[in-house]
């Protein structure tokens, strides 16, 4: 099985410039996991020394958010877009 792990132009230095990256993992955290291998500075960026996914960071499965789904344990299914967006701030 094969989802797709979409990456905003943020994070794309992190990952030899990728756009997206291609996963067979189950599920979210796996896919994570395997991130760490090929691409740590990409894991750094996303999860902190726990294996928690950043306060920065949000991560959906499609349109979903997957802190209101099962968060690293939500499974993924074939063809699954999960979507890496890092949080805008500031003011004026």
């Amino acid at each position: 099985m094969n989802a797709l792990l979409v990456l905003p132009a943020a994070l794309r230095a992190s990952a030899g410039g990728n756009r997206a990256l291609s996963t067979a993992a189950a599920t979210v955290g796996q896919a994570i996991d395997d991130l760490a291998i090929t691409w740590p500075q990409l894991e750094r960026r996303l999860r902190d020394e726990q294996g928690a996914v950043r306060p920065h960071i949000r991560i959906y499965l499609e349109t979903d958010d997957i802190s209101d789904l099962s968060g690293l344990a939500t499974p993924l299914s074939e063809g699954a877009r999960v979507y890496i967006i890092p949080a805008v701030s500031g003011g004026c």
